[in-house]
């Protein structure tokens, strides 16, 4: 191994260790050695001259060094970042633009032009022709959802990579062909059991969900699940309302006493140590007030909706906001739609559910809070008043 390459070596590992993301698990420093060792590989079973031994080299190591700055347009990024690193180590403008040629050659839909780029692209795929491929496959995967790239599920993945195999990716070079290929074949027929197992896998789940609903037991089953949670959360509503009332009518009973007694009696100049404790005494009555008519205040709805919201089933006929605007002939129709398609009659159940949970979500955390308030006020009330006694005296 030349100088060169040790030097370069060196750069990239100390690149990935401190500038790489935590989200690149594919490429990294692990899988550029994979790809520099394919490529000796290559190179060690073809006829080249020592340059174009050492540019494939350097090409292999630097490859993927554009990741440090982006996922996006790395081999750009890369092209500059090997740039400044070769010419601050001498190296001629000729074999720099060979480097940079390559590195733009490891793009998945360059088609390569001579046996240089045929290698390095060989190389850079020749996981697919390993028996490690289902285990990079899978941490290329998990590098696309964690860059927000593409966010695919094992079968779509399957399905993505079956299509790659079969009709983007080939082998360029004599030694790929005749080692590889055989080897990514076997894979590709691997790929397409498993697809095809977890197709079945996915059928049997789904009849096993159809049986289970025309099944009469399940069905009153999940019914009753239905009526009791629903039951539940117009019961907790109650609770709120009621709560939120309580607090409402007792605060509003404690500022009426206090503006007929309390508070006329505070033009009287030797009262007006009460000012500071009777104000904080009604700021907080009023927060309490205002927190409890949130907490029980209705939201407006359009109360429309439209046949393709329908045909969707993105709309929940049983919540009277989606519908109270539409005129009855649409209603009768859309309900129709709904009682005629038993999963978006459970889908539109447990959407209701789920809204209701939304909502008392909302009314107990305003509640929890405007009994800290009140409590607080309390508090706070007593102890300005007794202040305030104290300061007279």
């Amino acid at each position: 191994m030349s100088s060169l390459i040790e030097k370069t070596d060196l750069f990239v590992s100390k690149l990935f260790e401190k500038e790489f993301p935590h989200s690149c698990i594919y490429h990294n420093y692990d899988h550029t050695k994979r790809v520099f060792k394919s490529t000796k590989e290559i190179i060690d079973n073809t006829n080249l001259s020592e340059e174009d031994n050492e540019v494939l080299l350097l090409t292999a190591l630097l490859h993927d060094v554009g990741y440090s700055k982006s996922p996006d347009n790395h081999e750009e990024k890369g092209v500059e970042i090997a740039k400044d690193f070769l010419s601050k180590h001498d190296v001629s403008g000729d074999k720099i633009e060979k480097v940079s040629r390559l590195i733009m050659a490891t793009k998945m839909e360059h088609e390569p032009v001579d046996s240089l780029e045929a290698i390095i692209r060989d190389a850079d795929a020749s996981h697919f022709a390993k028996d490690y491929f289902y285990e990079t496959s899978e941490l290329l995967r998990q590098e696309f959802k964690k860059n927000k790239i593409t966010d695919l599920n094992t079968l779509e993945w399957l399905k993505a990579n079956i299509d790659l195999f079969k009709n983007k990716h080939r082998y360029y070079t004599e030694y790929a062909i005749k080692n590889w290929q055989s080897m990514k074949e076997k894979n590709l027929l691997l790929m397409l059991e498993k697809q095809e197992k977890l197709k079945k896998e996915k059928k049997k789940e789904k009849d096993k969900i159809k049986k289970l609903l025309k099944e009469e037991s399940p069905e009153k089953g999940i019914q009753t699940l239905f009526r009791v949670t629903l039951r539940n959360h117009l019961k907790l509503s109650d609770i709120a309302d009621t709560k939120a009332n309580i607090l409402l009518s007792v605060n509003a009973i404690i500022i009426s006493l206090a503006l007929s007694n309390l508070i006329p009696k505070l033009d009287n100049p030797s009262n007006q140590y009460l000012i500071f404790p009777t104000m904080v005494f009604i700021v907080f009555c009023i927060a309490s007030i205002i927190l409890s008519v949130l907490a029980t205040r209705p939201n407006v709805t359009t109360g429309e909706f439209t046949r393709k919201e329908i045909e969707e089933k993105k709309v929940n006929l049983l919540f009277f906001g989606n519908f109270h605007k539409m005129p009855l002939e649409e209603y009768k129709w859309a309900m129709t739609e709904l009682m005629t398609d038993k999963e978006y009659i459970y889908d539109t159940m447990v959407k209701d559910l789920y809204f209701l949970g939304r909502v008392l979500h909302k009314k107990y955390k305003i509640l929890r809070i405007t009994y800290t308030v009140f409590m607080v006020g309390i508090i706070s009330s007593a102890i300005s008043f007794i202040i305030a006694f104290n300061t007279l005296q």
